[in-house]
């Protein structure tokens, strides 16, 4: 049968990349029960995107467990190295020039960032012109290399400790359960990546993390798991409580 041969745009050739370099991976799922946050963030006028509260949940997380500031890195030996903060790497897809395409941004420190803050960050790469977002500048200077030296800035990235964190991140977040629908095992490169499903009505999801075995064992996911429940009951939900309250301490006009 005659069909017709299709170049690779320069980010599909970053995702053929991404399968050659994404981590010996597990997944590990909690179902959450989290209606008092549904119910919390509904009362709010400005909602803050749902990404937000589980990037800071798992970041706070990551306070205690440094484990989750790890990485495997292989220059000049093998080796874990350990990072001071966490660094959110997160998943968009961007319309470019006809093209529905994967890119990628990063958020450091979002632990320390407010709520409100982190949902602007996300809301404003998912609107603003992909020419705005440096991370995104790189990743198509990158894909515009000849595949020999854009694999080896690849391996070269990922395995300089010092510099893997300001390239890609500590962990990371994809998601579109907006589309009714969840990825089971999303491939990545980094320690950890996390998703989530469709909100139930009840307030119950699916939260899962894919792991580097090289880096957590499964039960360390599972407690990470139970710990990021723990926060999003906690800090994260006293944080929507009180932008509530600011909210309605705000003189209207």
């Amino acid at each position: 049968m005659r069909g017709r041969a299709i170049p690779l745009s320069p980010i599909r050739k970053l995702v053929v990349d991404l399968t050659l370099f994404a981590a010996p991976s597990v997944p590990v799922q909690r179902v959450m029960q989290l209606a008092p946050l549904v119910e919390a963030r509904a009362a709010l006028k400005d909602r803050p995107v749902w990404a937000s509260l589980f990037a800071k949940a798992f970041a706070l997380t990551a306070v205690d467990i440094p484990d989750l500031r790890r990485a495997y890195v292989k220059f000049p030996w093998p080796h874990l190295y350990e990072y001071p903060q966490s660094t959110l790497s997160m998943v968009f897809e961007r319309d470019w020039n006809g093209e529905m395409v994967i890119l990628t941004t990063l958020m450091r420190s979002p632990e320390t960032l407010p709520i409100r803050d982190l949902s602007e960050r996300m809301k404003k790469n998912m609107d603003l012109p992909i020419e705005s977002n440096r991370d995104f500048r790189r990743m198509f200077a990158l894909a515009r290399l000849p595949m020999p030296l854009r694999r080896l800035a690849w391996w070269l990235g990922l395995n300089i400790g010092r510099q893997r964190g300001n390239y890609f991140g500590t962990f990371g977040i994809t998601v579109y359960s907006g589309l009714g629908a969840e990825s089971l095992h999303p491939l990545s490169p980094l320690t950890a990546t996390m998703n989530y499903g469709v909100i139930a009505k009840d307030g119950s999801v699916n939260v899962r993390i894919m792991y580097d075995h090289r880096v957590l064992d499964g039960s360390m996911v599972a407690r990470t798991l139970g710990k990021m429940e723990e926060k999003l009951h906690g800090e994260v939900l006293a944080e929507l409580k009180a932008m509530a309250a600011e909210e309605q301490a705000a003189p209207t006009s």
